[in-house]
């Protein structure tokens, strides 16, 4: 079975080798189904919980 991965912005599960890995200079892995994602999250600096298309759309921040 091929592995799945979860999209750090939507949410969407997708199979590996057909998404993008962006790993940050700490090290964090983010991983995007599109190219779509990539682009809001990283360029344009979009919340994911204030759009309608995402999985987390209407989710609360939840602070420690």
């Amino acid at each position: 079975m091929p592995t799945m991965h979860k999209c750090s912005f939507c949410g969407r599960d997708f199979i590996h080798g057909s998404g993008m890995l962006y790993v940050r200079r700490d090290g964090t892995q983010l991983w995007f189904c599109s190219r779509k994602c990539r682009v809001y999250m990283i360029e344009h600096r979009k919340d994911p919980r204030k759009l309608k298309w995402t999985a987390y759309y209407g989710q609360e921040r939840r602070g420690g």
